[in-house]
């Protein structure tokens, strides 16, 4: 854990939005291949936004909502928190080189 301000807190490990897509589609039974016809996406970008390689946009957030039901806002904060943590990971690794 790395204490970063009083009362504030960052994990020492992240993981990307999609662990948690992927949970999602498994507990309301979907496969990828049903989220992405829902979104109007091809298989593969719903493999790419499981996987991290897509940062996730509001486009995709209302999609996801409309698709499975769990808010944008959700999908949104959860990119944010994600992309946040790779980036001080990533200064922390600069500063000590």
């Amino acid at each position: 854990m790395t204490k970063i301000a009083q009362n504030e807190y960052w994990p020492d490990s992240v993981t990307p939005l999609g662990d948690t897509l992927e949970e999602t589609l498994e507990a309301k039974g979907m496969t990828h291949t049903e989220l992405a016809s829902r979104m109007d996406y091809p298989l593969s970008t719903i493999d790419e936004i499981i996987a991290g390689s897509v940062v996730v946009t509001p486009e995709i957030a209302a999609r996801l909502e409309q698709a499975i039901d769990v808010p944008a806002h959700f999908w949104l904060n959860r990119e944010r928190r994600y992309r946040e943590a790779l980036a001080r990971r990533a200064d922390a690794v600069a500063i000590t080189a």
